[in-house]
């Protein structure tokens, strides 16, 4: 089994891929790029998009994983809903399932979401909902990391010192969560 995790320092962060990799058995590439986001997956002009491009024409997958920035999906819909959709239609073109991987909130109480003046539970709320949406219409997998976090943040030390990245715990849960969602989806196939 091969995966293809497009995304950003959420994704890479503590080697997740790596412990992707050893929940499924599958190899796990990552093309990734600290703040990137899908748009620039699909753009064959950057660095990241050209070899994006390249591996969903030249290399097989059996499933790709998308990771937005962190708001993107509540800062910048429009984009994220056009992203998701072609970027599905290239995962599918491929023979892949797209598996979205749902981010989190910034932590509660922290310096990074008192900056943008947002309230955690709406955050959490909104993200939920717009990957939900994303999953729903472009009938792409949903690993909901975010609700994860969501349910685990009081009792668990999910998030770095910077109170948006995951620790190697959050990254653990987010490997967790993804690897479930495709599990699950091969004994459905079986």
């Amino acid at each position: 089994m091969r995966i293809l995790m497009l995304g950003n320092s959420f994704t890479f962060t503590n080697d997740m891929p790596q412990m992707l990799a050893d929940l499924t058995g599958a190899e796990v590439v990552h093309h990734t790029r600290g703040g990137a986001r899908l748009s620039e997956q699909l753009n064959p002009n950057t660095k990241l998009g050209e070899r994006t491009q390249a591996a969903l024409v030249e290399e097989r997958w059996d499933y790709v994983v998308l990771q937005e920035m962190s708001h993107g999906p509540i800062t910048a819909p429009n984009s994220f809903f056009s992203s998701v959709e072609r970027l599905c239609g290239q995962i599918r073109a491929n023979g892949a399932a797209p598996v979205l991987f749902a981010t989190w909130a910034y932590q509660k109480g922290g310096a990074k979401l008192a900056a943008k003046g947002w309230d955690y539970d709406e955050m959490a709320h909104a993200l939920s909902a717009v990957y939900q949406r994303a999953a729903r219409e472009n009938h792409a997998l949903l690993a909901n990391v975010g609700q994860r976090f969501y349910a685990l943040a009081n009792t668990r030390d999910l998030y770095a010192a910077d109170g948006v990245h995951p620790s190697a715990l959050g990254s653990r849960v987010a490997a967790e969560a993804i690897a479930a969602v495709i599990r699950q989806q091969k004994e459905e196939r079986l």
